[in-house]
């Protein structure tokens, strides 16, 4: 069995990462990637992963994005959650909250 790492998770729980950062306040897409690499101190949130999961989010209704100009005065695109991204991440939340707890019942020692 290959060898994995805490840095794997990311690609089954990205969109919930994304929606949650967003969750914080409006973004352009390399912040989210910095956001969510400084609050996990883990995790790695690649370019090809991440701007395809914005894409995706956007497509659903999930965020809202605008474009403008960012701290260092380019035009980037800024995202923010819409409502329905926030009802998304409140049931991605429990859901994961749910995993987690299931997961910690089986690594419990014998």
């Amino acid at each position: 069995m290959a060898k994995s790492s805490s840095r794997d998770l990311i690609h089954g729980t990205l969109d919930m990462l994304v929606l949650k950062t967003l969750a914080r306040g409006e973004l352009h897409g390399y912040g989210v990637a910095l956001a969510i690499e400084g609050r996990s101190a883990e995790l790695r949130v690649e370019e090809s992963a991440l701007y395809p999961s914005l894409h995706r989010l956007e497509l659903a209704g999930l965020l809202k994005a605008e474009w403008k100009l960012s701290e260092t005065n380019r035009r980037a695109k800024f995202y923010r959650l819409t409502a329905a991204g926030r009802k998304q991440l409140a049931a991605e939340t429990a859901n994961w909250n749910r995993l987690v707890a299931a997961v910690a019942r089986v690594m419990e020692p014998a």
